[in-house]
């Protein structure tokens, strides 16, 4: 064999190395080989943390709300709901005095209201803002308070009043009404809701604990009291 005819074999086999080196390149960049994670095992990396065992992490259920009570208590108890609908306005009237007495008021619990304003309740999106625009002069929860007591059927003009009634700026909160300022809050809690399952109202977390619908108050006692 000739000088030259090595040198032909070796400049061959150099060259399917090359190939063959360029081809694992990208199989590597399409499968996640050489010690990278797979394409399935990136996108688990990459996904939100899962829940935690007793259901969701309230850290992640409590925006920029306002809080009812004590913001350092042990227990926190976030209830998504709609002002227009019954079965919340039922749960105010009922069970929230005494869940605000016995354990709100003592320190022992906080409380978080975040807007669920369900679509085919036609005054519950501009409730939610009323109820966030009073919050803007900190005054969250007494117009919470009053939209329950009174109701929202009266719409935009009843709103109105019960800001006069909780003395309100009534300039800075009409124009706050009006303008839809606070549209997007609400929008962004019916959001986070949906993200956390929540399909009806009301529904509450405690401690990452899920109840739905507007149980007795022996219901929430029961479960707040297993945890403090």
């Amino acid at each position: 064999m000739t000088e030259k005819t090595v040198k032909i074999k070796k400049e061959s086999i150099h060259k399917s190395i090359i190939v063959i080196l360029a081809l694992a390149l990208l199989i590597s960049i399409f499968t996640g080989g050489f010690g990278t994670a797979s394409k399935n095992e990136e996108i688990k990396q990459n996904a939100e943390p899962e829940k935690e065992l007793n259901g969701i992490n309230m850290k992640s259920l409590i925006d920029d709300d306002a809080i009812k009570g004590d913001k350092n208590a042990p227990i926190t108890i976030v209830e998504f709901s709609d002002y227009e609908c019954p079965y919340c306005a039922k749960f105010y009237s009922e069970t929230f005095n005494q869940i605000k007495s016995e354990y709100i008021d003592t320190g022992k619990v906080n409380f978080v209201y975040r807007d669920f304003p369900l679509n085919f309740h036609k005054n519950a999106q501009k409730a939610a803002e009323a109820a966030e625009c009073a919050g803007e002069q900190d005054q969250y929860y007494d117009m919470h308070d009053k939209l329950f007591e009174k109701g929202v059927t009266g719409g935009v003009d009843s709103f109105k009043e019960y800001a006069i009634e909780i003395g309100l700026n009534e300039e800075q909160f009409n124009n706050c009404l009006d303008s839809g300022e606070m549209s997007r809050e609400v929008k962004q809690d019916l959001s986070d809701g949906q993200k956390a399952g929540v399909r009806g109202t009301p529904a509450f977390f405690i401690e990452g604990e899920m109840i739905s619908g507007a149980q007795p108050f022996s219901v929430f006692k029961q479960k707040i009291d297993s945890y403090l």
